[in-house]
């Protein structure tokens, strides 16, 4: 398909030029990986205990700590684990206009004894046994012009293990593929162990003051939850996506402004659903995606407010819009973020109904003196609705995120103990939009869902799952040791839809996961760990009924899951 128009990546190309010759400047600007363990947790509580400066919202990630917190090196916020003076893996050029960097080598692995469990863990998938992540790079700088080259690795064993049980009905395996159908989620990535070398959190960026613009493949991260993000999270591996955003907050008269525009790519997994050549009343139940849409074009839109008046107050508005590239054919295809064409539920518009688009706006209030923070994040899944629509019913096709976090000192110095708790829910309470399969991550002409590689960029437990959690710990500076507590609902959206008209009421398939969590620093090594109990009740909503008991087991499975990271900061 031919284009008139000049393409993103040629725009990108041009600014990136003229750039370099009018705005020369000296920044030295790596990011912090959204994939890096214990760092991004503990930066929040040094905000939050009034050491790091409260401009940063930290509802746009990855950080950039040399700019937002004044420091010379983003990856030692303390200046205790690196002396450039001495240093042979970071220094600046002789000019001082440059500067390399040695980046963390970071290894992650993961345990499932039974079967899949786990969310937040970037390019690591849905396996059984044992997989390891590996990730090294470096970062150069000079001048305007910045180079992060952050690869990642990934072995699976992926192993087989309990999907969607052959034994459901017929007719709740048909009802099951009208969301298998929608979203491009495979239970299992093939049958063999599973390798995949990526580009990782790498980038090329040109930066200008507070502003930059360049290629990524980084994993973002859009609102204020800790453990949930509506529209973007390292949920999925990163994509490729061209970027302008800011690296602190542009202060202004009224206030201090945080801004991301991109432009991406989103590919498919590559597998298929299970079973996918079950037949039911002798038609195939799964409907193969075409060879044409092997990729979608996303575009999205994040901005935040820090109200010069309410010290501690951040609001936020973010909007993402996905299409098949063949489906594009004009400039506002590009950019149809700004572009909702919003109007009645009644009215054909084929453009908009070949978009997949979501928005949410989020709050973060944070108190320093007081060491706590409470926030906030609403959804809409469709960006066409009117206002006065959304005013009579704001309960339509929502989801939403509350939290909170309160660190209380001890008598030591230093130490704290840790109150957290979080709570997601994508599933939909209206009966139209359940019975018209509208979920989150779902859609009807793009067919792949909100996913990418077969996971979802949002939440991790994907259309129709509510979770309650809730977190204990002590904490001293990068250490902590906790407990944490999760209460997860996977897809009511389908529950309500199969089970509903049959009038049963027994198959809700609920995880309850407790942990125990554990992050030290030992000099530069930074080691943390979390070892799970996964309790599942009615696993993939199965039970086996009885003549004379209504209430029977279902079949309910238990999982141990481990997960270590080691990193080292190089000296």
């Amino acid at each position: 398909m031919s284009n008139k128009y000049l393409s993103p990546y040629s725009l990108v190309c041009f600014l990136v030029l003229i750039s370099c010759v009018v705005f020369p400047s000296r920044v030295f600007s790596q990011s912090v990986s959204l994939n890096l363990p214990v760092y991004g947790d503990y930066m929040r509580r040094q905000q939050l205990l009034g050491n790091l400066s409260e401009e940063s919202s930290f509802m746009i990630r990855p950080l950039y700590p040399t700019e937002v917190f004044d420091t010379s090196n983003g990856l030692d916020l303390d200046e205790t684990f690196t002396d450039e003076d001495l240093s042979e893996f970071n220094f600046s050029t002789k000019d001082k206009k440059g500067r390399f960097q040695v980046l963390p080598l970071m290894f992650r692995g993961q345990y499932n004894a039974e079967y899949a469990f786990g969310v937040n863990d970037g390019p690591m998938i849905p396996n059984k046994g044992m997989q390891y992540l590996f990730n090294a790079g470096i970062f150069f700088e000079y001048g305007p012009l910045s180079i992060q080259f952050q690869p990642e690795v990934l072995h699976a064993a992926n192993q087989d293990f309990q999907g969607f049980p052959l034994d459901h009905w017929g007719s709740t395996w048909l009802q099951y593929y009208e969301w298998l159908n929608t979203a491009d989620i495979p239970e299992r990535f093939g049958g063999s162990p599973y390798t995949q070398l990526g580009l990782g959190q790498s980038s090329i960026r040109l930066n200008v003051r507070e502003f930059s613009l360049g290629i990524s493949n980084e994993n973002l991260w859009w609102g204020p939850g800790r453990r949930s993000s509506l529209l973007m999270s390292n949920n999925a591996p990163g994509f490729l996506h061209l970027t302008l955003n800011t690296r602190k907050p542009v202060q202004t008269a009224i206030g201090g402004f945080e801004g991301q525009l991109i432009a991406g790519k989103l590919q498919a997994s590559g597998f298929e659903p299970p079973h996918h050549n079950y037949i039911y009343a002798n038609t195939p139940l799964y409907v193969p995606k075409r060879p044409d849409e092997d990729w979608r074009y996303l575009s999205g839109l994040v901005l935040t407010y820090q109200p010069k008046w309410l010290p501690g107050l951040f609001l936020g508005f973010s909007s993402v819009s996905q299409m098949y590239h063949t489906d594009q054919e004009n400039l506002a295809d590009y950019l149809p973020v700004f572009n909702g064409e919003k109007g009645p539920e009644s009215i054909s518009r084929p453009d908009v109904d070949q978009r997949n688009q979501l928005s949410a706006g989020y709050f973060r209030w944070m108190d320093a003196s007081g060491h706590f923070e409470f926030y906030g994040e609403y959804g809409s899944n469709g960006n066409s609705r009117s206002l006065s629509d959304f005013l009579i019913n704001p309960d339509k096709n929502r989801a939403f995120t509350f939290g909170f976090i309160n660190l209380i000192p001890l008598k030591n110095t230093e130490e704290f103990f840790q109150i957290g708790m979080e709570m997601t829910q994508t599933g939909q309470t209206i009966r139209e939009v359940i019975l018209a399969k509208n979920s989150w991550y779902t859609h009807p002409h793009v067919r792949h869902g909100y996913t990418h590689k077969g996971q979802v960029l949002g939440f991790g437990y994907g259309p129709g799952s509510n979770v309650l959690s809730l977190d204990v710990s002590w904490v001293k500076n990068f250490n902590r040791l906790g407990f944490q507590l999760e209460y997860i609902n996977h897809n009511n959206d389908f529950y309500y839809k199969r089970f509903e008209e049959i009038k049963d009421w027994r198959r809700k398939y609920v995880d309850i996961v407790p942990s125990i969590l554990a992050e030290w620093r030992f000099d530069n090594l930074l080691v943390s760990g979390k070892f799970q109990y996964v309790t599942t009740l009615n696993y993939k909503w199965y039970l086996e009924n009885h003549p004379e008991i209504y209430f029977v087991p279902g079949l309910d499975q238990n999982t141990i899951v481990g997960n270590i990271g080691i990193s080292y900061l190089i000296k």
